[in-house]
């Protein structure tokens, strides 16, 4: 058996002791090492796959490996196409929120988003006063607004969805400084009343009143 002794020499550059490199090098060359399965290499060293020497021999073998394969690598320079769009349109890569667009009238949640039945009731009530529907309901035989009177918003309208992310990072913000806040439900803002502003240089302002609901 023949130690190849500029293999071993490498060995040892790289930390493992001598006894392992000598070893390892003894009719193998470093490309033959690294074909050698964990199993082998543990053979070949005489320890344990659990003990520390064989991690550390096998992280210099990995380490040459993964060298080995960044030197094959295509020097050739590729750009992709999200880079691209990253350093030419940064807007890309923004969420475009409908309520800021100039044809957008401005529009908010009647009441703040996480609020009781109770009190969603009376703030909606408070806003819905001109239109005068609160109606006594027949099962529970109390007021209840007839909400569905009102015109109605999908709640998948950009409107609707940039209202409720605003208004669920505002929630979230207070859960995380209060560990007892109760988070938002599920489809939480179905069934809420939001308050359209128009404005108008000729009109002055308009304010109207819509349904959010979940379909047709």
């Amino acid at each position: 058996m023949v130690v190849k002794s500029a293999t071993k020499k490498r060995l040892m550059e790289l930390g493992v002791s001598e006894e392992f490199a000598h070893k390892l090098a003894t009719d193998r060359n470093m490309t033959d090492i690294k074909g050698l399965s964990s199993d082998e290499i543990a053979a070949v060293l005489g320890v344990s796959k659990d003990s520390e020497q064989f991690t550390n021999v096998m992280s210099v073998i990995a380490e040459q490996g993964s060298r080995r394969r960044a030197a094959k690598k295509s020097k050739k320079i590729t750009i992709r196409a999200k880079t691209v769009d990253d350093f030419d349109r940064p807007e890309i890569t923004s969420r475009f929120n409908a309520l800021n667009h100039v044809l957008v009238p401005h529009q908010e949640l009647v009441g703040k988003a996480n609020i009781s039945a109770e009190e969603q009731f009376a703030i909606e009530s408070e806003h819905l006063a001109p239109w005068n529907i609160v109606e006594m309901d027949e099962e529970t035989e109390l007021p209840r607004l007839a909400k569905e009177l009102l015109p109605k918003i999908l709640i998948s309208d950009p409107a609707v969805q940039a209202i409720k992310e605003i208004a669920e990072i505002a929630d979230m913000a207070d859960l995380a400084a209060d560990a007892d806040h109760t988070p938002l439900p599920a489809g939480w803002i179905a069934d809420r009343v939001i308050k359209v502003v128009r404005r108008s240089p000729s009109a002055g302002k308009s304010v109207a009143y819509r349904l959010i609901v979940e379909g047709n």
